[in-house]
Formats: C-alpha cells, sequence, structure tokens
C-alpha cells in the first residue's frame, strides 16, 4: 500500500468547495492501492462554514493530522485574510514532521497531493522535493494566475485584485516548475499550464478529472431533520432552484434566462407566471453580502419571481433543497474552460435540470451524453434575437414537462461517479511515481 499525503486546509467539518474531491476520495483510494493520509488547517483557524454531519461522509480510522494557522483577528489588521499564507510556516513544520516519522517507520511518503484553491501552499511542493526526494501533483480546481480579470472592467474585478494577482504571478512558477504532474478539472486549465510551462508540465503528466458523482451525501442528506424554508412544494407554482455562487460572470447565462422569462409572461402568462426562482448562497463575500442575480433580474423587470438568499447554506442542507424543488437551473459563464462541480448533484437529485451554458463547456457534453437535463447553449457574451427564441422553445418545454422524471442513462453516467474518477486519478499517480 502506498502512501499519499493530501494538502486539504478546508477538509470536514469545514463546508468548502475545494474540499469534496479529497472528501469523496478519501472513501476509495485504499482499493486502488493508495492510503490517504490528509492534512488540514484547524477547522476553527479556517473562516469557511462548519457542517459536523459532513464527517460522516468519510471512513472511520482515516489517518488526518491538523495544522495551525495565524488568527484572522489579527492578520485582518494588515489585510491578510488568505488560510495558505495563514498557515504555510505551521504546514511546513508539521509535514517535515509527518514525512520524516514515517521514513523511521519504514512506512515513507510515495507522493505529495495538493488539493486545494488555497494555491500558496502549493509553493511547498517545490520545498519538500527538494528536500525530501518526494513527487507532488497539484489539483487545479480554478486557475491559480490568470489573465481573465484583466480584460474586464474595474468594476467586475475580485476585492484586493492588485494584490492576489501580483502574489499569484509570482508564486506560480515557484510550484508549477517542479511538479510532477497537474489533475485538473478542465482541459483548457492544463492546456495555458502547459503553454507556460513547457518543460514541466506536458500532455503526458496532466489529466482533465472533473468531480465526481457521490451518492452517499443524498444518503446521509435524507437523514436530516431540516425544513425547507424556502418554499412549500404545490402545484399552483413551479419552483426552481439554483445553489451556489454567482456574479457578473455569470450575466449572460442569467439574462438569457430571465428575457425568456420576461418574454414567456407575455405569450404564456397562465403557464410562466406560476415560476418562482429561489437562488440560494449566491455570495460567498461575508463583508459584503449583496445580491448577486436579483439586480439582472430587476433589469428585465422580472425581480417579483426571483427569491435571491445570498447567505450560503450547509451542502447537505442544499441536497436536501434540491431534492424538494419542481427543477433545477444551472448557470455557466463565457470562460469555456468553466466547470460546475454542482453538476453531479444536480443530476443525482433526479429533479429536471435545464442548464444555461457556454456550448463548449465540459459540462453540456456530460448532460447530452447522460440525458440529464435540457442545455440552452450560447458561444457568446452579445446573443441576438435569434438565440432567444431559440431558448424559449427549449425553456418552455421543459416548463411543460417538468413533472416528469429525468430519462437520465445511468449506465453512461458511470463513468462520472466518485470511484471512478478516484480510480482514474489512482492510475495517473502510479504513472507519475513510476517514470
Amino acid at each position: 500500500m502506498k502512501n499519499l499525503l493530501i494538502i486539504c486546509p478546508t477538509f470536514p467539518p469545514n463546508n468548502a468547495v475545494d474540499m469534496h474531491r479529497v472528501r469523496q476520495g478519501v472513501n476509495y483510494w485504499k482499493s486502488f492501492g493508495w492510503n490517504p493520509i490528509v492534512v488540514g488547517v484547524e477547522p476553527h483557524l479556517t473562516e469557511f462554514p462548519k457542517e459536523e454531519i459532513l464527517l460522516k461522509t468519510i471512513p472511520q480510522g482515516l489517518e488526518t493530522y491538523h495544522v495551525k494557522a495565524f488568527s484572522t483577528k489579527y492578520t485582518r489588521k494588515i489585510g491578510l485574510g488568505d488560510l495558505g499564507l495563514r498557515s504555510i510556516h505551521f504546514y511546513r513544520k508539521k509535514v517535515n514532521k509527518i514525512i520524516n516519522q514515517k521514513e523511521k517507520e519504514g512506512n515513507s511518503i510515495q507522493l505529495i497531493y495538493f488539493s486545494t484553491t488555497t494555491f500558496s501552499l502549493c509553493i511547498l511542493g517545490a520545498y519538500w522535493k527538494k528536500k525530501f526526494k518526494i513527487p507532488y501533483i497539484i489539483d487545479m480546481q480554478d486557475p491559480w494566475h490568470s489573465e481573465y480579470y484583466m480584460t474586464r472592467p474595474k468594476s467586475e474585478r475580485p476585492s484586493k485584485f492588485w494584490f492576489s494577482y501580483r502574489l499569484h504571478k509570482f508564486l506560480e512558477p515557484i510550484a508549477m516548475k517542479k511538479v510532477n504532474g497537474i489533475v485538473s478539472v478542465s482541459e483548457g486549465y492544463c492546456k495555458n499550464l502547459q503553454e507556460r510551462y513547457p518543460t514541466t508540465i506536458t500532455p503526458q503528466n496532466c489529466i482533465t478529472l472533473p468531480f465526481g458523482a457521490f451518492d452517499k451525501d443524498f444518503e446521509v442528506a435524507d437523514t436530516l431533520k431540516y425544513q425547507n424554508p424556502f418554499f412549500v412544494q404545490n402545484k399552483k407554482q413551479i419552483h426552481l432552484v439554483y445553489a451556489g455562487v454567482a456574479g457578473e460572470y455569470m450575466r449572460t447565462a442569467s439574462s438569457i434566462i430571465f428575457e425568456v422569462i420576461k418574454k414567456g409572461l407575455n405569450k404564456k402568462k397562465e403557464l410562466y407566471s406560476k415560476l418562482k426562482l429561489h437562488f440560494i448562497g449566491t455570495n460567498y463575500d461575508s463583508l459584503n453580502p449583496s445580491p448577486r442575480l436579483l439586480p439582472i433580474a430587476k433589469e428585465f423587470g422580472v425581480e417579483d419571481i426571483v427569491h435571491e438568499h445570498v447567505r450560503r447554506i450547509d451542502y447537505l442542507k442544499v441536497l436536501h433543497v434540491l431534492q424538494k424543488a419542481d427543477g433545477l437551473l444551472m448557470f455557466g459563464t463565457i470562460d469555456k474552460n468553466y466547470t460546475a462541480s454542482k453538476l453531479y448533484p444536480y443530476i443525482l437529485s433526479k429533479k429536471p435540470i435545464c442548464a444555461i451554458f457556454y456550448e463548449k463547456s465540459s459540462a453540456v457534453s456530460i448532460l447530452r451524453k447522460t440525458n440529464a437535463g435540457v442545455v440552452i447553449p450560447f458561444l457568446e457574451e452579445n446573443y441576438n434575437q435569434d438565440k432567444i427564441n431559440e431558448a424559449y422553445t427549449i425553456f418552455t418545454d421543459y416548463l411543460e414537462n417538468i413533472e416528469e422524471t429525468p430519462k437520465t442513462d445511468w449506465k453512461a453516467f458511470e463513468p462520472y461517479t466518485a470511484k471512478e474518477m478516484t480510480r482514474k486519478q489512482a492510475e495517473f499517480f502510479d504513472k507519475i511515481i513510476n517514470k
């Protein structure tokens, strides 16, 4: 059994999007010849919501360690909130100790795997590789250094963009020039890195793997005694749910659906007046918890059917709400590399899905292959009236048949399960360490 040391600072009970691949994978790694050892940050020192029930989704006896981090009570005074920068010193010390101890026991670490969007920690991979001769792999769930916001208006840039842009531009090469392999949710992220670091990152040491579908989450969610606070199911209304972060980068997709609804309220009022759209957990910024999609809905005059709950709710509670909805909405971005981690939970909910996505997104091909939902595709920011007419036809048909259970091809869906994704990771990791 080979030892896999996993750097995942937001591991449960944290409720953070970037820990789900690890949370799912630890249930299967041993069956594929790898013993997972997870190193996270002390939960109370992260700024993520805590969801204790998530601990029921990981196996008992999992070898887990926690490191400290400088408290934001003090670091915020100098404008520093980044979890990676706050914990990197403690990670270095703790992992040094773990590696040394494992070597003394004759049970050494074969590979270090960074699975986090706290990318600043990844520079430790180069340090540990030099010190201990251990290869490392980085999981790219988002871009690290990206030029995307440099092409956007200043009003659309995240807070502290000036600092973060320069920091990422400086740190990324430190990690990428020594990395042994890349796992990515998007083929586009791999290609960008191959162009940027051609001597170390090649097609042979990259693999594209989206998050997997993990049905155990629904089993645990079913044990929750949770009263859905957003709506009550009834035949007089059609409740559609979108759960997840949103923003200006989803303007194209959300504008298409709002314009379609505006048209529907004029042409098929009886059907469209039943609509209630619920957007949940759209803003992760605790300092500025303003609505993200409601202002766009107001531009089209359809705000009366929109309810936006900007605060995040627990992940398993989200699954509960999805199962109570009549249908589910998904919004993509104009970034062709964007993939939606929520896709698989949506499919497993067995609810009718309507996805408004960039035509070349992997989510579009997956939905079409599995027949798990309908797609309203777009190719550019500026869509014309023909596109709206096409979208109107698709969405109206979706609403008229919303009571039907999706005819999902579950055999076609098997390659997208968490177990299958972990198997592919294990094969990839074997290849990397055997080079």
